[in-house]
């Protein structure tokens, strides 16, 4: 039988990821320690990494696909094969994004000022790389971690991921800069994806993660509308493309199907309400393909 070896991330985006691929119809369970979860489709293995090491492990032929940030496929500065862009994160829908921050009373203010000085971060051949377009001579430290206790103490300055800034605030760090915009990526050893089954499944396996992000944010509805409101409803209702409307078998009644945004549902559905519509029906969606 064929088999994709697929890497997935162990560690912060875990819980994430593994939520994801439920919800786009494969269901993976782990025990507490294991590296190897099972997955409900034989043609699949399934192993966990590091997000750090999957980008390495894909281009070496290791594992065929694998599930990477963005920041990593950089940092190892691999030679792989994008298929698509995933647009999840552990808290929020937003890019996670490495900056360049220092002390809330440091004198350093613009990248220049760390001529000389000491960096902290995980990202390190990002930040060196960022240091030479910018021109400027620092000495970049590998970070173990709780990078952001370092400056002033430990260094000048760090280069550290955040999607909210929360943490930096709370250990009185500002924000200089911004190296890059991260998001997960599912990508493919380059002679894997030329292997025609294997381009197959990673692509299949890309289009329903994608029709699950899609449906992150969106739920659908269902009305019962009059004939004599009909217009006023279907103003009122943004879609992906346009509002499915048939008869009901009541004349003058019309059914109302659309899907639309989760966060303007509050504001909406009482406003169809208002304007005739009736029976409406909200309902969780588990994919979206556009």
């Amino acid at each position: 039988m064929n088999k994709l070896k697929l890497g997935l991330p162990k560690g912060s985006l875990q819980e994430a990821t593994l939520r994801l691929f439920n919800k786009a119809g494969f269901f993976i369970s782990l025990s507490e320690r294991s590296y190897y979860p099972s997955i409900d489709d034989e043609e699949i293995e399934v192993v966990l990494f590091r997000s750090q090491e999957i980008p390495r492990y894909v281009e070496d032929g290791v594992i065929d696909a694998g599930i990477s940030g963005r920041d990593w496929i950089l940092e190892n500065n691999s030679d792989v094969k994008e298929v698509a862009e995933l647009r999840y994160s552990k808290r929020t829908f937003k890019p996670v994004k490495w900056v360049l921050a220092t002390a809330k009373n440091s004198k350093i203010n613009k990248v220049g000022d760390l001529e000389g000085k000491r960096i902290s971060t995980e990202l390190v051949q990002v930040t060196r790389r960022y240091l030479r377009k910018n021109r400027v001579q620092a000495k970049v430290e590998f970070s173990w971690g709780a990078t952001e206790v370092k400056p002033p103490l430990l260094a000048d300055a760090i280069v550290e991921a955040t999607e909210t800034g929360e943490s930096l605030r709370a250990n009185n760090l500002r924000i200089i800069d911004v190296l890059l915009e991260s998001t997960p990526r599912l990508i493919a050893n380059k002679e894997a994806y030329r292997n025609e089954w294997k381009k197959k499944k990673i692509e299949n396996i890309a289009l329903l993660l994608e029709g699950a992000i899609s449906a992150l944010q969106r739920v659908g509805l269902k009305m019962n509308v009059p004939e004599s409101c009909l217009d006023r409803v279907l103003r009122l209702l943004p879609a992906l493309r346009k509002p499915t409307v048939s008869s009901l078998s009541h004349k003058g009644w019309f059914a109302i199907d659309t899907v639309v945004e989760e966060k303007i549902v509050r504001e909406l559905i009482p406003k169809l309400k208002q304007n005739g519509a009736e029976g409406i029906i909200e309902y969780p969606l588990n994919k979206v393909i556009a």
